[in-house]
């Protein structure tokens, strides 16, 4: 066995053997792959193979689109067969709401290259014959669908990476994990120690004991899982051409055709965790034993759906364990807090992820970046409050989940709350209908009155409608307040810190007592921060930016670390209230004995306010007058009473980011993962306007910046006026211009000062002028819509910066 290498995988699963061959296909030969067992062990082996590329996550579709795809290429590379069935499936709808979420799949699917394609019960009739279609209102067909062999498949990646270069050593298992001082890592194992410049974790079903070997919890779970094969069946075997994959969320099951008769699994509701306290290191090929009591409710459904069932025996039982993250996607990327550790792990669809997750990842090792905005996969979504004790809830809540509607207001319930401000039981006393943000309750709005303390889940306007409007009205006509908890913060100080922030932001980095907005750039332009930094001295700063991104923007910080600067992440040590609104400034000066009124936009002052010590910035998302009061939590509490007492004659009302979200649309204000993200690039989305061509730094992503700046890129961020209905644009919609497709949408929604949908879009440059007509297509419907440039609220700025 070799003793060195560039690369060492642990795992050798699917992902494991997918991301040795794309380092491999990336150029990177000296790679290696250690396996306890034998290929597939885990998980792998007992699969049932299946592939599809409906997903939630617009680029996880694609990454599953790719995995799919890739399958042929192997099979020619290798000369091997992955047992390729693409026999087509189709996602059964039983009511509205479901409809609703396989038509707005599809409108995603018609820029992204996907040929799905919505059909009627008449339709399935002829697709999936074996169908009992009672209630059924229509569904979603995929041609990419289908299945594998899953040990064929992983095999021929093993091939695929051999032939690259690669090393696998089967039959060696991993006993520890060290780093040396200068970041490399000993990979202990009981056929000795491999010296690796980087390790990855894809242990599968282990990953919880690999991972702890380096000292990190990776929030992970295996759930018992189980399929039925069935005798020969003649509806099946009869048939001139392989019956296609039928997905049924009403009943909870997928199935397809196996061999001559069919293959039916289940994510029942009495679902168990496996493992609780571990995965046994001598499990592999074993299965679970039998356990039709908690699908039997499952299988009873499926007789009513797919009658054949009822008469076929059952040949085989498949009842084997698969891992899940919290929210059911992979964990992948660089861990946070460690120099060449990677994870390749919680990849539950390893047949539909498998090439994705491993092309990726060799990305992100090779080049540094990735291709595409990832983060709904990155480990880093999870912040180190995370624990076992939350991760098995969610993990258990996500799996009785799989099949069900996903609603782009729906707020999950289980494990909460976890994380919570000293304002939880006043707000909550005031009506407050909570949500979360990387494990912290944040308030959605406040219901008063009739108004639902509940929000019911839906594709369209909710019924949080009124309670939203009445909070933007508010803060338009008098002053709203809200809690800046759900900021992520951060404080820089040292010598070398104006330096190294003009390194790291692209932007103009603040003079004492002023901030200013700033991009955070990848190497290849790519966004990855959207800042705003305050300037305390010329050796203190402070940034703020999204709360959710905390880990992954404190891991960039420090993989860009110089020693005579100290970066602290300080999100849930500073905390405190924006107050926005006309009538704000008069508020804020009732509460302190400093002069107010002499501060001008962008400006950061330390002040008193009642008996607390904050820090004031005059800057507010939601467009209008405002300040950002931040002090210490500790502190929070009492600046509450102070602000409350002097505003609530005032007017002062508290509102959620229901209505912060409404208000920014008034100003066409982006939102990050949204407008702003690694999908795009600065030029794209408007934030060139906030870059600093005039600094003497080279500031990382300058090349590619300039680079657009000298010849613009081909689309452009751009506001729309939509004429909806009882829906307003989520997200990717497409945008239909001339009759075609040619943009999509970043985000929307309703702005109720300005009683406008209001839809932000990437479109192609040279078609972005002002009264452009174009279509965007929301739940099926082809909603006029005109382009607009002028914002329809404080246009010229004169209320927000006076």
């Amino acid at each position: 066995m070799q003793t060195t290498t560039r690369v060492c995988i642990i795992g050798g699963g699917v992902v494991g053997c997918s991301v040795l061959y794309h380092l491999t296909k990336l150029g990177w030969s000296d790679v290696m792959l250690v396996e306890r067992s034998e290929l597939t062990s885990g998980s792998t082996w007992h699969a049932a193979g299946g592939f599809h590329t409906l997903n939630g996550d617009t680029n996880m579709a694609a990454l599953q689109g790719y995995t799919i795809k890739l399958y042929r290429e192997l099979e020619e590379i290798t000369g091997m067969s992955c047992g390729l069935h693409h026999v087509g499936g189709v996602t059964l709808a039983d009511n509205k709401d479901r409809f609703d979420m396989l038509v707005a799949e599809r409108a995603k699917h018609r820029y992204m290259g996907l040929e799905t394609e919505i059909v009627s019960p008449e339709q399935i009739a002829k697709i999936a014959p074996i169908t009992n279609l009672d209630g059924i209102v229509g569904g979603l067909y995929d041609p990419l669908d289908g299945h594998l062999d899953p040990s064929g498949t992983t095999h021929a990646y093993a091939k695929a990476a051999r032939m690259g270069g690669a090393t696998i050593e089967t039959h060696v298992k991993v006993e520890a994990t060290t780093q040396r001082p200068d970041g490399t890592w000993d990979v202990v194992t009981n056929k000795g120690t491999i010296h690796a410049e980087h390790v990855v974790n894809a242990g599968g079903l282990w990953a919880r004991e690999v991972g702890a070997m380096a000292g990190v919890y990776l929030p992970l779970h295996p759930m018992e899982h189980q399929y039925l094969v069935t005798e020969e069946t003649p509806e099946i075997y009869e048939r001139d051409t392989e019956h296609p994959h039928v997905m049924d969320p009403a009943g909870e099951s997928y199935l397809r055709q196996e061999g001559r008769g069919l293959c039916i699994g289940f994510y029942e509701q009495p679902c168990r965790p496996w493992a609780v306290d571990g995965t046994p290191w001598d499990f592999g090929h074993e299965l679970l034993p039998d356990d039709f009591d908690k699908i039997e409710d499952s299988i009873t459904f499926a007789f009513k759906r797919f009658p054949v069932l009822e008469r076929a025996g059952v040949k085989t039982v498949v009842h084997g364990p698969f891992t899940f993250a919290p929210d059911g996607n992979p964990l992948v990327g660089p861990v946070p807090g460690l120099r060449n550790y990677w994870s390749a792990c919680g990849v539950m669809a390893g047949f539909s992820q498998g090439g994705g997750v491993g092309l990726m990842l060799a990305q992100w090792m090779i080049e540094g970046e990735t291709e595409r905005d990832t983060f709904a996969m990155d480990v880093s979504r999870f912040g180190n409050w995370i624990t076992p004790g939350y991760t098995r809830p969610k993990v258990i809540e996500n799996y009785q989940r799989r099949f069900s509607v996903s609603y782009p207001n729906e707020e999950l319930h289980a494990a909460r709350p976890h994380r919570t401000t000293p304002m939880y039981d006043i707000f909550t006393e005031m009506g407050a209908v909570w949500g979360q943000q990387f494990g912290l309750e944040v308030a959605n709005y406040f219901a008063q009155g009739d108004e639902p303390t509940f929000e019911t889940p839906s594709f369209r306007r909710s019924d949080a409608f009124d309670a939203t409007a009445r909070e933007v009205k508010a803060v338009r006509s008098k002053a709203g307040i809200n809690e800046l908890q759900n900021f992520g913060k951060f404080r820089v100080t040292g010598e070398g810190a104006r330096p190294w922030l003009d390194r790291i932001m692209a932007g103009r980095i603040p003079t004492q007592g002023r901030l200013s907005l700033t991009p955070m750039l990848s190497h290849k332009g790519r966004l990855i921060g959207d800042f705003t930094v305050s300037c305390a001295s010329e050796t203190e700063f402070y940034l703020t930016a999204s709360y959710g991104s905390q880990s992954y923007h404190m891991r960039w910080f420090e993989q860009n670390a110089l020693d005579d600067v100290r970066v602290e992440n300080i999100s849930d040590t500073l905390t405190g209230f924006q107050i926005a609104g006309p009538l704000s400034r008069d508020i804020l000066q009732a509460c302190t004995r400093d002069d107010v009124a002499s501060m001008r936009f962008m400006d950061v002052r330390e002040m008193t306010v009642g008996q607390v010590a904050c820090r004031v910035q005059r800057v507010s998302y939601t467009g209008d007058l405002g300040f950002e009061i931040y002090c210490n939590p500790m502190d929070q509490r009492q600046l509450w009473q102070t602000l409350w007492s002097e505003g609530q004659p005032k007017g002062l009302t508290p509102f959620g980011m229901r209505a912060m979200m409404s208000l920014r649309l008034d100003k066409f204000f982006g939102s990050w993962l949204s407008e702003f993200s690694p999908d795009y690039t600065a030029a794209e989305t408007g934030m060139d306007r906030f870059i600093s061509f005039k600094k003497n730094t080279n500031f990382i992503g300058r090349k590619a910046a300039e680079a657009e700046r000298a010849t613009p890129p081909h689309r452009q961020l751009c506001a729309f006026e939509v004429d909806a209905d009882d829906a307003d644009v989520v997200a990717y919609e497409p945008v239909f211009i001339d009759g075609t497709v040619q943009g999509f949408c970043t985000s929307g929604g309703y702005a109720h000062h300005s009683a406008k949908s209001i839809a932000l879009a990437l479109i192609p440059r040279d078609k972005a002028k002002d009264g452009l007509k174009v279509e965007i297509e929301i739940l099926g419907s082809l909603r006029p819509a005109t382009l607009i440039s002028t914002p329809p609220f404080d246009a010229d700025g004169s209320r927000m910066r006076g």
